[in-house]
Parts: C-alpha cells; sequence; structure tokens
C-alpha cells in the first residue's frame, strides 16, 4: 500500500499549487497539505506541505530542484 510523503515545504499555498502542477505535468500525482496552516499556527512558520506517493519520492525531489 502506498503512502504520501512529503516532498517539499513551502511558506504560501500557491508555491505549493505552482510545484503541485509542475510534478503533474511529469506524471507524477501530488497533493497540497496545509494551506491555511497560516490561519492557526499562532504565527509560527508551519509551511504548505507537498504530497507525494513513497515511491515517487525521489523523482519528485529530482524534478523538484530543476524547477
Amino acid at each position: 500500500m502506498s503512502a504520501l510523503v512529503e516532498a517539499a515545504r513551502f511558506n504560501w499555498a500557491y508555491q505549493a499549487e505552482l510545484a503541485r502542477a509542475y510534478l503533474e505535468s511529469y506524471g507524477l500525482t501530488a497533493v497540497v497539505f496545509d494551506t491555511q496552516s497560516n490561519l492557526y499556527s499562532d504565527g509560527a512558520t508551519v509551511g504548505v506541505r507537498l504530497m507525494v506517493l513513497d515511491e515517487n519520492l525521489a523523482e519528485a525531489k529530482e524534478l523538484l530542484c530543476e524547477y
């Protein structure tokens, strides 16, 4: 069974959404988590997480380095 793992963390939701679209253009499934984290983090930087399937993590990280 596949699990979702964190591929990257961003300060803003739009950054994560652009990265998600980039990964999906290469055929990887990606999901953005914590888009509202700045509303409940009490000022702490929580970040918006970009998640991928564990078997795609290495490829996703490689693609994000080129992004």
